[in-house]
């Protein structure tokens, strides 16, 4: 049953070969010049005015969050609306359970006021 994985670890193999290859390649083929300002970091076209390690604001990771929640409620009900009149009970009750953790979380973002912007 193994011989069946054995195109597979080929395939893996020479990808990560081919990928090793190409990297060295850049890195003996092309140009090596550097100098003060490509060393320096870039931001949005203007020099960087405070500490690359300041803390964030809270909001930043709650926004984070509800992405995550629309991005996995969208993932997930395309494909069951797709297939929703060959499901059966079981499957609507699982979208419904789905659907309610994904409230609970969206509710979670409106109390902390991640939805109210300045």
């Amino acid at each position: 049953m193994l011989e069946n994985y054995v195109p597979i670890l080929f395939f893996i193999l020479l990808s990560l070969a081919f990928g090793c290859v190409m990297v060295v390649a850049g890195r003996l083929l092309g140009p090596h010049k550097p100098s003060p300002e490509k060393y320096s970091p870039y931001e949005c076209g203007f020099p960087p005015f405070e500490d690359a390690r300041m803390k964030f604001d809270v909001r930043f990771y709650l926004i984070s969050i509800l992405f995550i929640i629309f991005d996995l409620e969208i993932a997930f009900l395309f494909p069951w609306a797709v297939v929703f009149k060959q499901i059966e009970g079981t499957g609507i009750v699982a979208m419904v359970i789905f659907l309610a953790l994904l409230v609970i979380g969206f509710i979670y973002e409106w109390r902390k006021g991640a939805l109210e912007w300045e």
